[in-house]
């Protein structure tokens, strides 16, 4: 019996709730697939993946980096910042908002972070059974964010609400999957209305967050900093949540990868997390010029699609792809993009992915449990990953760890 035909579609539930066959089909049978309806032509290897993600000046950003109808456009760059732009707009506002995130002061933030991580897990672990998407892997990451940008704890939620239409967490309007709903625009303006608020704020009385600094640098205009936040709260949170969220899922599927983590190889249990179930599926991409891939002549202006989780799955790259090993060698994963747009928030990420699953590892029993008929996904093209992960968890008893 011949397998059906080969059909990708970022939006089809099916292909969400288990894309690396697809992937490895398209890798496989088509690694320059077109999707006619969606209207994107997809590159799936390692080898072409890395290549464009590298080459900013062929695969432009200036339309951003998402399919779904109504984002994708000049206008990204209005809640997307620097990640839909290209030179030289993209080098000066990223040199900016780089002065914000160098190493030092993103390790200055462990404290705050361990902080609330051991908040967070402490009611989680009291509690029993949650739901380790919405009330932990959620919570920790917008409450870092929230405290970088001063934004006080009785708006978070509010917060987190508005930025659904940026992050997956809404299913889509009449226009069907990828098509904002026009409570999701009234949202985004919503939002960006606060932003402003706090940014005209911190003109009149600085503080000791970093949207003060953005004011005081001077280089950049209230819409650009505004814009800044939008990416901040969203991509900036949404990523580190859906880590957490797979750590613990993918983990709890494999008994010796979960002894292992448990045992202290928190960095290696991230990292393999990274690689085989990325947070950023895809990021899209508008070709400048005509260019040939496979035989095909695409004209400039195409739509690209670039699947970073096929090529952190490639086989070419990585010996048995579909095994959860948390001794292999990632250093070739592209989890976080590549060239002039790797993700300026990666260490950030890590660095709170680090230290929740080290509270989580010193606080949980090893011996927990997930509730796999209670998980729900992401319609998300961009960012995918589960949005419900109903959990069981025991307090780790000190000597267990000692």
């Amino acid at each position: 019996m011949e397998p059906p035909s080969l059909a990708y579609d970022p939006y089809d539930p099916d292909v969400n709730a288990d894309p690396f066959p697809v992937y490895a089909r398209l890798r496989a049978e088509s690694p320059l697939y077109h999707n006619p309806e969606r209207g994107f032509w997809a590159l799936s290897r390692h080898a072409d993946v890395s290549a464009a993600l590298a080459d900013s000046a062929r695969y432009s950003s200036d339309h951003g980096p998402m399919l779904d109808r109504g984002a994708w456009g000049p206008q990204a760059r209005a809640y997307l910042s620097f990640v839909a732009m290209d030179p030289p707009d993209h080098t000066r506002m990223r040199a900016i908002v780089a002065r914000g995130f160098t190493a030092r002061r993103v390790a200055a933030l462990e404290p705050m972070i361990r902080d609330i991580a051991r908040r967070h897990v402490a009611q989680a672990v009291e509690k029993g059974s949650f739901d380790f998407a919405r009330e932990l892997s959620a919570r920790i990451p917008l409450d870092v964010i929230s405290e970088l940008m001063g934004v006080p704890p009785s708006d978070r939620a509010g917060v987190r609400r508005r930025s659904a239409p940026l992050t997956g967490r809404s299913e889509g309007g009449a226009g069907g999957p990828g098509a904002m709903t026009e409570e999701a625009v009234g949202d985004l303006l919503s939002l960006g209305g606060y932003y402003a608020s706090i940014v005209a704020e911190r003109r009149a009385a600085p503080r000791d967050d970093l949207v003060s600094v953005l004011v005081a640098d001077g280089g950049l205009s209230d819409e650009e900093i505004v814009a800044f936040m939008f990416l901040l709260v969203g991509a900036g949170s949404e990523t580190t949540t859906h880590l957490l969220n797979a750590a613990w899922y993918w983990a709890w599927r494999h008994p010796a990868q979960r002894a292992a983590a448990f045992g202290g190889a928190v960095v290696p249990w991230m990292e393999e997390t990274l690689r085989f179930d990325t947070p950023a599926h895809g990021t899209a991409r508008r070709l400048t010029e005509p260019t040939e891939l496979y035989g095909t002549l695409l004209p400039a202006g195409t739509r690209m699609w670039l699947l970073i989780g096929s090529a952190n799955r490639d086989e070419r790259v990585f010996p048995e792809p579909g095994v959860y090993d948390l001794t292999r060698d990632t250093s070739r994963a592209i989890s976080f993009g590549a060239g002039r747009h790797h993700c300026l928030g990666a260490p950030l990420a890590r660095l709170e992915a680090r230290v929740t699953l080290e509270e989580l590892v010193r606080a949980v029993d090893p011996d927990y449990d997930v509730d796999p008929g209670g998980i729900t996904r992401t319609a998300h093209a961009n960012v995918q990953g589960m949005v419900r992960l109903p959990t069981r968890v025991k307090p780790r008893l000190p000597s267990a760890h000692g």
